[in-house]
């Protein structure tokens, strides 16, 4: 599959999901923030980092960029997209994913290797995994808070919208610990920490095995997206 990764100002994981890409038997395509063309692409990823400094609020202007009208466009068509934490927080702006994303409840970034539930796994990125399986894959933000109005928060959860939840520890306070979750269709999937980081031995999260060996990360890029193509 054709994967397309989108840089904005500021993004900083992009190479890192251009190479998960990779990794995972794909071809990563690079894309401009400023275009109006997806080059053909099968799927999309908006990675994490600080579009446009974070300035306003995370996200905000970056789910206005040229590229976002053909974002929005493709993802109604059905085209998988996944939002990987600033991507995640783009996504619930341009409303292609409910809730939103505000300051970590310590009002402190948080940095550490984080357990997670896979909730659903009726997505392309997450059908890779068993529902209720347990990952670690690292995560790294500051307003990385899940919230929503009550009344949205009951049809996430009764709708099954939930993708990850996070398991034994809330990093940030989010609602109903969510960690990451899906449009209804399935198609658009956001989460706050990073499987891109958890693609290669020694470079992932420490884990019950040994050190420096998650490789979590690598089933959202590679086995979901090879189901998704089949």
């Amino acid at each position: 599959m054709r994967v397309g990764v989108v840089t904005f100002p500021g993004t900083l994981d992009d190479r890192d999901a251009q190479r998960a890409v990779r990794l995972a038997g794909h071809e990563p395509v690079a894309l401009w923030h400023r275009e109006h063309d997806l080059q053909g692409v099968d799927a999309l990823v908006l990675p994490g980092g600080f579009s446009y400094g974070d300035y306003l609020r995370c996200g905000a202007i970056a789910a206005l960029s040229p590229i976002m009208t053909e974002v929005v466009d493709a993802a109604n068509r059905g085209m998988p997209v996944l939002g990987i934490c600033n991507g995640f927080q783009m996504l619930a702006e341009a409303k292609l994913l409910p809730g939103g994303l505000v300051r970590n409840a310590s009002g402190l970034f948080v940095r550490r290797d984080q357990r997670l539930t896979v909730e659903r796994t009726t997505t392309p990125w997450t059908n890779g995994f068993e529902p209720g399986q347990e990952i670690v894959i690292p995560l790294k933000n500051g307003e990385g808070r899940f919230v929503s109005t009550k009344a949205e928060l009951e049809r996430i959860e009764g709708e099954g919208l939930v993708a990850f939840r996070y398991a034994g520890r809330n990093p940030n306070g989010s609602m109903d610990d969510i960690a990451g979750v899906s449009n209804a269709a399935g198609n658009v999937v956001g989460l706050m920490p990073h499987p891109e980081h958890a693609v290669e031995l020694g470079f992932g999260p420490d884990t019950s095995t040994r050190m420096r060996s998650g490789l979590d990360g690598l089933t959202i890029f590679a086995l979901a997206l090879e189901a998704a193509a089949a």
